[in-house]
């Protein structure tokens, strides 16, 4: 079977890209031909996304790919889950609302003076965040001639003239059924959300169309699994089932894999929610606050007009003790000085916050590995699923601090990598619509594992003589 040349359009909440990647039953080979960045612009009304820049981006970028590769047949593309654009007939009713903007606290009110999310989760499976797309769909004034495309979806549509969800990131809106996988129509209406707003479903690996777009070629769209975590998931190096995964960028994504839902009071208690993932598999997981607080707190203290050596710092934070704090702390979700709301947070509880950046750095990846091991053992024991390692993928694979940390908390093995994981998972899934791999995920996977070897850590104490994070957060 000949190899595919796709290209896989990977879009974050800082960044964006474009990568050509071939794809065969024994390679992947990746070549980044476009980066751009993905700035939110504040306007009279509130946090957007800069929109209309960032297609302009990726119609750059698949022109380049078409240029460096004439055989080039398919793109994919994935994003951020969550926020959307109205849309009437063609016509994009405003600029889409970033999901850190603060108008979701009254679409909460809304929604749970009709239901209570445990109603919700019993429908829905969805863990409660404030910026989840019933939230905000909630503070809108919709009609009948309205429909709603998440920011995938709407690149796809103004990429091929195709308005569909595909449905991995449909299942993280608060409007699809957790049983059945379908859009929960009684739910919409339960909540003045008009059935039309919610437009066809569609699975990964559907052929959406030929890109009537100007791109520069002649290419199909494939729907992928569009939420970038679903796609990072299916790129999981994973050779068995006993694994939890942490997909780890400005999230961290923790979970496990699973083939049906768990819908426990327990699990809702806890936080955890059940996403869709590609072939039907559910993302059991959690949200972790990730490297936003960090980025966060590097642009804090660049403000003064100078720049910050990252890798510098961490190897500083390496050598140095910091406290814990909560990682999830609500405080920290907003943008703004992190590092003095950690402060804040110290000083709260009377006691010492760090005080050198790189006392700050290590007091953060300390948290945040306290928080990933949290959620991984919690993940085991709600789903009934032994964890035997725990795969870490994303950038935050490249920080080895984290990676190590993450491993002595845990009490296992931590799998670093591959750094591309959302790329590769995206382009797997349109390589497998061309029939150019293995059409399971663990033929898929175990290509993956052996085109990136992952980069193992080992706990440095056993499991048994790991402080608890769940003490090290709750006494922090």
């Amino acid at each position: 079977m000949q190899a595919a040349d796709v290209a896989a359009v990977d879009l974050g909440a800082t960044s964006g890209r474009v990568i050509l990647a071939r794809v065969g039953h024994d390679e992947i080979r990746l070549r980044p031909v476009a980066r751009f960045p993905n700035h939110p612009v504040r306007l009279a009304d509130g946090l957007h996304w800069n929109i209309v820049e960032l297609y302009r981006s990726v119609l750059a970028g698949l022109g380049t790919a078409a240029r460096e590769e004439p055989g080039l047949r398919t793109a994919g593309v994935d994003a951020w889950a969550v926020d959307y654009a109205l849309l009437r007939g063609d016509r994009m009713l405003g600029v889409p609302f970033h999901y850190r903007d603060e108008r979701t606290a009254a679409g909460v009110e809304a929604v749970h003076a009709r239901t209570s999310h445990a109603e919700l989760f019993a429908r829905n499976g969805l863990q409660f965040l404030p910026f989840n797309t019933v939230y905000q769909l909630a503070t809108e004034e919709l009609t009948a001639d309205d429909r709603m495309l998440l920011i995938p979806d709407l690149l796809g549509f103004w990429l091929t003239g195709e308005q569909v969800a595909e449905r991995t990131n449909a299942s993280t809106t608060g409007l699809l059924n957790a049983r059945t996988s379908a859009w929960d129509a009684e739910l919409a209406g339960a909540l003045g959300i008009p059935a039309s707003v919610l437009p066809p479903l569609v699975d990964p690996g559907s052929t959406l169309g030929p890109v009537t777009a100007d791109a520069g070629a002649r290419l199909e769209l494939v729907a992928v699994g569009s939420h970038d975590t679903a796609s990072a998931v299916v790129a999981i190096p994973a050779t068995s089932d006993d694994v939890a995964y942490i997909s780890c960028g400005t999230w961290g994504l923790v979970g496990v894999e699973l083939p049906s839902p768990v819908l426990t009071d327990a699990a809702r208690d806890a936080g955890f929610t059940n996403e869709l993932g590609v072939d039907g598999r559910v993302r059991f997981l959690t949200n972790v606050m990730g490297l936003w607080l960090l980025s966060e707190s590097v642009r804090q203290w660049e403000k003064p007009g100078g720049t910050i050596d990252l890798p510098a710092l961490l190897a500083q934070a390496a050598e140095v003790s910091a406290p814990v704090f909560d990682a999830d702390d609500p405080r920290f979700l907003a943008p703004g000085d992190v590092p003095a709301r950690i402060r804040d947070w110290f000083a709260e509880r009377g006691r010492r916050a760090p005080g050198t950046p790189a006392e700050f750095v290590r007091s953060i990846v300390e948290s945040l590995a306290a928080a990933f091991a949290t959620a991984v053992q919690s993940a085991s024991a709600l789903s009934g699923r032994s964890v035997r390692a725990v795969h870490l993928v994303g950038g935050g694979s490249q920080n080895e601090l984290l990676c190590r940390l993450t491993a002595d908390a845990a009490g296992v093995p931590v799998l670093a990598g591959p750094v591309e994981a959302t790329a590769i998972g995206n382009a797997l899934v349109q390589a497998r619509a061309l029939g150019a791999t293995p059409q399971d995920l663990e033929g898929m996977r175990a290509l993956v594992a052996a085109s990136f070897p992952p980069i193992r850590y080992e706990p440095r104490r056993p499991a048994s003589a790991q402080p608890s994070p769940t003490t090290a957060r709750s006494t922090a």
